[in-house]
């Protein structure tokens, strides 16, 4: 498909005479203005969110693919020993880069947003934990349970399966509501800009009735009105796109505690999605305002 760029220079120029049919000024004008701006606005804040939850999706899957946890439920008297059997066996089990046992310490803070911070960690028959790093390879996760069974039996693998998986489908469920919030944004911009070029219409009949008088033909009455309708609303949703693209970057910067909140943004090539907003609502102002321009002409006598 080639683009003829003669017709995209004169369509941007536009005619004069042309442009006096459609006043540049007034209500209509201001209402595609502020509602192509907005959409605009709300369009790149909706990209941020699709992005950020995406990485943190991604983040969260790795960390989790590579990290398992066994649990030890065990008398206080065996615990040692059954802690020094597990940790034995992950030494010869092919596929685990390291393991340790986690400290009192540790297992406090993991308790402290529900418990408080004064947990009595050795008095509770609280289990051993233990993290399992594995490397690129992996580990056979159903070989190592046999293996933990027979050397220490109150020792429980969790290989993270079970958390993985919700995550992978919530990101793919907020993606989809991503998507999908960019195009009920798409159509709520071309139903605005259809309406004010309704109203634009009404309000110019008698100059259309004139312009028909002398031999305008409807086509070019329609030009007319595309044209000043798919600039407005370029130029609104430029702005809006500008607008939240600095709100974006004046956003605190990516922290580890911040998680989801901090990582709104974009990064790399990513910061080429916004600048498409504009030419995305352009198109949909161009198709918008011919289809309500040529319906209202064909049914006006």
């Amino acid at each position: 498909m080639k683009i003829d760029f003669s017709k995209v220079t004169e369509f941007m120029s536009g005619d004069t005479q042309a442009d006096k049919v459609v006043p540049p000024t007034g209500y209509t004008a201001w209402l595609t203005l502020f509602s192509s701006g907005a959409m605009a606005f709300l369009a790149v804040f909706v990209l941020s969110f699709s992005f950020a939850t995406g990485k943190l999706a991604d983040h969260w899957g790795a960390e989790l693919s590579r990290s398992s946890t066994i649990k030890i439920s065990a008398p206080q008297g065996q615990l040692d020993n059954q802690t020094k059997a597990v940790l034995k066996v992950l030494e010869t089990t092919p596929g685990v880069a390291r393991a340790r046992a986690l400290s009192d310490d540790e297992q406090r803070a993991l308790l402290e947003p529900w418990f408080g911070p004064n947990v009595p960690v050795d008095a509770l028959p609280i289990p051993r934990l233990i993290e399992v790093i594995e490397d690129r390879a992996g580990f056979d996760a159903d070989g190592l349970r046999l293996r933990l069974n027979a050397e220490a039996p109150g020792a429980t693998l969790d290989d993270h399966t079970r958390w993985r998986q919700p995550l992978i489908t919530a990101a793919k469920r907020l993606r989809f509501f991503g998507w999908m919030s960019l195009l009920l944004i798409a159509a709520t911009t071309g139903a605005i800009i259809t309406l004010a070029a309704n109203a634009a219409l009404a309000a110019n009949k008698q100059v259309i009735d004139v312009l028909r008088l002398v031999g305008a033909r409807d086509g070019y009455i329609v030009n007319a009105f595309v044209r000043r309708f798919t600039l407005r609303a370029m130029t609104g949703s430029a702005v809006g796109m500008i607008l939240a693209s600095i709100a974006i970057l004046l956003l605190p910067a990516a922290q580890t505690e911040g998680g989801f909140l901090t990582d709104l943004g974009f990064t790399g090539t990513q910061w080429l999605w916004p600048l498409l907003v504009p030419s995305l609502a352009a198109t949909v102002a161009f198709a918008a305002t011919r289809f309500a321009a040529s319906k209202i002409l064909r049914e006006t006598p």
